[in-house]
Order: C-alpha cells, then sequence, then structure tokens
C-alpha cells in the first residue's frame, strides 16, 4: 500500500523530467502522413522512399502551437522523400542516391535527374535526416562522381557556349552544404576522402567564372539563367545600356525580347543573332554578370574550404582567398546611395557593357548575409538595407516577398521571371539571411521574420498543401507551377532559423529560438546522440539520449549547450 502511495508522486516526477510533447508530435506527424499519401492528381515518387515508415524513422518530430507551420513542415519531408531517387551510374558503375528538383529526368537537368542549382537548399534540409547515408551519396555524386566531370549535355536547353560539367551547370554552394552536414554528422574518414574533390570542385569554378579583367576582376560571373533566376531585372538594365549585338534592347523593347521563355524567340529573330553569332544562343543573350548570390556562394564555399583544411590540418589558402572575395563584394557590389548590394556586369565580358553596376534592388542583394559575409564591426553600415524587406517600396506584398523593389518603373510579377513574381527558393534565401542578420549581427527585424515564415506557411494553401515553383505577390494564395517542388529548404528554416539550433563542428550547439509559444522537436540525430528540445511555457529543456542534460529560462538570449 505504501507502493502505491508513492507511486502517483513518482509518475508525476518523470513527467516533469521528460518531454511533454514527444507522442503528441509524433502521433501528428503519422496523422500528417496519412492526409498526405491520399492527394490525388499529384506526381509520382522518383523512388520508393515516399513511405510512413521511412518519414517516421528518419525525420525529426516537430510540435509548434502553430498547427499549420507543424503541418507544412511535416507536408514538406513527405515531399523530400518522393524526390529520392536510387541510380546507378553508367560513367563509374557506382549506385548513388540523388534527389530531384523536377520529377523525372528533365533536358537541363544531370544524367541523373538531380540539378545543381537548388542543392545548397537541399543539402541543408537533408542533413537532418537521422540516416546520413542519403545526403553522403548526394554529395559525392555531385563533387566525387560522374555529375563532377561529365560534360552538360548540350540541346536546346543550352543557352550558353560555355561547356562545364553538370554540377557547375547552375550556381550552388555545395562546398558549404557539405561543410553544414558534417556539422550534424561528422565523420572524419569521409570528409579525409571527399576532401581533395571538395578543393576541385572549387578549383573548376575558379577555371570557368572568375572575372579576369576590369574593376570586377576577381569576383565571380555568372548568367542570370544559370544563377537559376533568369530574366532578372539588373539583367534587363544591362542589356539595355550596351551597344554592338545588344543594341535593340531599350527601355520600349525588351519585354518583347526579354521577358519570359516567349520572348527569346524573337530575340533569336534580330539580325545582330547572325551578324553576332557567339553573342546569343537561342536568342538568349550571353551576357555575365558579377551578382551577389553566385560571389556569395562562393565566399561560403572558400570559408567552408577553410574550416574543414584546419579540421584535416591541411595547408589553407582559403581563409585569405575569402577574405579577399569578401572586401571586393563589399566594395564592387556595394551602392552607398541605394544601400544596398546591387549586380554588375562582369568586366571581361566579350559583349555587352563592362563593370556596369545595374541599379535596380533585387531580393539577391540579401544572399550576404546568408553566409555572415558582413563584418560585425561594420554591420551598422550595412543594416540598412533589410529596411527594403518590410516596405512596400520594396519586397514586401500581401502574400509574400517580391524578388524586385516594388518602386522600379520595370517590375512585373506576372511572367516567368525574377523580376517581381515570388520564388520559395528565394524566400529560403533571404529569410536564413534575416534570421543571421537578427542573431549575428544583433539586428532588428525579428516581427518582419515572423511575418515572413507566416506568409510562406499561408502560400502552402488550407485544403490539400503544395510547394510549387513560384506565387504571384500580390494575389496569391497559393504556389504555382510543379507540384511537390524540391526547389527551396523548409525543415532547416525551422530547425536553424526559427528554434535557433546552430550547429558546429565541436560537441556542442546553441539555441536561440525566434518561434512563438511551446514547441518541442525531438528524433534528432546530432553527432551521433539522439535529442529532443522542448519548451514549455518559458521554460527550455534539452534531452540527450533520453537524459536531461539542460533547462533554463528562456528569455530571448542565446543558450550553450555541450555534450
Amino acid at each position: 500500500m505504501k507502493f502505491l502511495y508513492l507511486l502517483p508522486i513518482l509518475l508525476l516526477f518523470s513527467c516533469k523530467n521528460s518531454p511533454v510533447y514527444s507522442d503528441r508530435s509524433k502521433s501528428i506527424l503519422e496523422s500528417h502522413l496519412q492526409e498526405f499519401q491520399a492527394y490525388k492528381n499529384r506526381p509520382d515518387s522518383d523512388g520508393p522512399f515516399n513511405t510512413k515508415e521511412f518519414l517516421v524513422e528518419n525525420i525529426p518530430y516537430l510540435y509548434s502551437e502553430d498547427e499549420n507551420l507543424t503541418k507544412v513542415y511535416n507536408y514538406r519531408w513527405w515531399m523530400i522523400s518522393k524526390h529520392i531517387r536510387p541510380y546507378e551510374d553508367p560513367a563509374d558503375g557506382k549506385k548513388y542516391t540523388v534527389f530531384t528538383e523536377f520529377f523525372g529526368v528533365k533536358p537541363w537537368a544531370s544524367r541523373s535527374g538531380a540539378i545543381p542549382c537548388p542543392a545548397g537548399h537541399q543539402f541543408h534540409d537533408l542533413r537532418w535526416l537521422k540516416d546520413n547515408t542519403f545526403l553522403k551519396s548526394y554529395i559525392e555524386y555531385f563533387i566525387s562522381g560522374s555529375a563532377s566531370y561529365l560534360p552538360q549535355r548540350e540541346n536546346a536547353n543550352f543557352l550558353t557556349y560555355l561547356s562545364r560539367p553538370e554540377a557547375l551547370h547552375y550556381s550552388s554552394w555545395m562546398i558549404h552544404g557539405a561543410e553544414n552536414f558534417l556539422k550534424v554528422h561528422p565523420d572524419a574518414s569521409w570528409l579525409n576522402q571527399i576532401y581533395p574533390d571538395l578543393e576541385r570542385h572549387q578549383s573548376l569554378w575558379d577555371s570557368l567564372f572568375l572575372i579576369r579583367s576590369g574593376k570586377t576582376a576577381g569576383l565571380y560571373k555568372i548568367m542570370d539563367l544559370y544563377d537559376g533566376m533568369e530574366f532578372s531585372l539588373s539583367a534587363v538594365l544591362a542589356l539595355n545600356a550596351s551597344d554592338g549585338p545588344y543594341k535593340p534592347y531599350n527601355d520600349t523593347t525588351w519585354k518583347g525580347l526579354y521577358l519570359g521563355w516567349g520572348t527569346t524567340s524573337q530575340a533569336a529573330k534580330l539580325p545582330e543573332t547572325s551578324q553576332f553569332p557567339k553573342a546569343f544562343r537561342g536568342g538568349y543573350p550571353e551576357l555575365y554578370l558579377a551578382r551577389p548570390s553566385i560571389n556569395s556562394y562562393m565566399y561560403g564555399n572558400l570559408l567552408s574550404l577553410s574550416t574543414l583544411s584546419e579540421i584535416l590540418k591541411k595547408r589553407n589558402p582559403y581563409r585569405q582567398r575569402a577574405s579577399s572575395l569578401q572586401q571586393k563584394i563589399l566594395s564592387e557590389l556595394w551602392s552607398e546611395e541605394d544601400q544596398f548590394f546591387h549586380t554588375v556586369t562582369a568586366g571581361d565580358n566579350t559583349f555587352g557593357t563592362k563593370d556596369y553596376m545595374a541599379r535596380v534592388r533585387e531580393s539577391v542583394g540579401y544572399t550576404p548575409w546568408y553566409f555572415n559575409l558582413i563584418p560585425k564591426e561594420q554591420a551598422s553600415k550595412y543594416a540598412n538595407a533589410w529596411k527594403e524587406l518590410d516596405s512596400e517600396d520594396g519586397f514586401a506584398h500581401q502574400f509574400g516577398m517580391t524578388t524586385a523593389e516594388r518602386r522600379h518603373p520595370y517590375y512585373n510579377e506576372e511572367t516567368y521571371a525574377w523580376n517581381g513574381r515570388g520564388w520559395p527558393f528565394q524566400n529560403a534565401m533571404v529569410l536564413k539571411a534575416l534570421a543571421n542578420h537578427l542573431r549575428q549581427y544583433n539586428g532588428e527585424g525579428r516581427k518582419t521574420f515572423l511575418k515572413l515564415v507566416k506568409q510562406l506557411v499561408q502560400l502552402h494553401g488550407e485544403q490539400e498543401l503544395n510547394i510549387g515553383e513560384w506565387y504571384i505577390p500580390s494575389r496569391g494564395p497559393s504556389f504555382g507551377g510543379e507540384k511537390d517542388y524540391f526547389h527551396s529548404s523548409f525543415p532547416d528554416m525551422v530547425i536553424e532559423d526559427l528554434i535557433g539550433f546552430q550547429s558546429s563542428h565541436w560537441h556542442e550547439f546553441t539555441l536561440q529560438p525566434f518561434i512563438e509559444g511551446d514547441f518541442y522537436l525531438g528524433n534528432l540525430k546530432y553527432h551521433g546522440h539522439m535529442l529532443q528540445i522542448e519548451r514549455v511555457g518559458q521554460t527550455l529543456k534539452v534531452w540527450k539520449n533520453g537524459k536531461a542534460i539542460y533547462q533554463a529560462k528562456d528569455l530571448g538570449q542565446i543558450h550553450k549547450i555541450k555534450l
């Protein structure tokens, strides 16, 4: 009898020391998966992993008081599982796991169907899978496998004369993504194996896309199409400012020549395309741009190579190279007058204007913060750029952020282009950049961050959830284009940016939650341990392998947790 009397007290004590929302998060996930699997008229999966069993075993569980956030988070994992594709490579005879962006093998994709454009976003999401072999294999395919040396197939979709390996067909930040994977799943042996190929990957970027002359020498260049952002306004302004083969482009003609895919066929009819056969391909102008995007990606890659070389105790020329590129970006791409990072045309362009700054604010101007490129001691100098994000003259709109400033006379969100229309790829980029601005630089804008997250969640819909290619910022209310489209990140945004789980190469991590209300994150594998994180009221707790290791009041501060 005495034991029975004490049992409720013991159970109460046990409950206080175990997560409140653990079972609820798992049951919610299972219920959501049952609902998602019943969706009709969706693309077929690219592989056999779109199952309840795979997801329940492998993904981190989330509970949030915001039911819509939780549901979208679970949906995005379900969508990701549809894009896991086993691939037996005929070039090297190896079996890989790749992740597709569109379903199937598109003409502009690699031979496996994978596309490098969203790989940086994909790497950040996939690093949170419990089974790390999936992302390891995907990294190996692009960095060491046939995609690292087989040339991109030249077909009607290859709109450039610059041959390059499949892994460099579009810009990306794969090395940075691989380093961030290793922060979650450290593996010294695998790192030592793949490190030479990471170096080779960067050397290919250097040999093909480093600008060699003019004021922009030392920066990296790309055509906006192969930055994954076709028909950008910065390219329009550069074309309008150019002579020679691009003389037909001006204030009145550009819409008919460079505003969506239907216009390139019109450009192909210009007499200049025959007079200057290397200036166009398929009516698309061969104009290279030093954009804040690709240059920030390369800074991130170089800094990651520096960190990894230090871990391996190897020769490290990369920190100095990253520093030099950082200074070049700050000096050549920043407009003091506009208080924004702009695009400048490459100084070694064969055709078109050289070293020309296109003075239009585009959301790619926030990319430097994604990689913490801004020196902390200079944070205030660049902070005014963030005022544009919540301005109706800038990037703010009813259903989500725009990709170009609304005040610009060329702003257009109706066409399949990046001169106004919203793209989830860019939402993911800007949200992480803003989270870094808030955490790393003590910046302002937390309400804007939470508002943008809410807008993004709402764009997924209310009945049957979906992530598509694009959205119309002025009218929404949902995404358009291909359904269940893996071009952006979301689970990583929730884990790293909203909950504030900052991973490390060392056996520790930090937390600084921005998420509102109670939350729970569990089934999270980190440095070989299973973690659970929960906030109930103002009390934040962390468990490692089922044992409580940290408890504190959460009053907005940074929590440092050692394993």
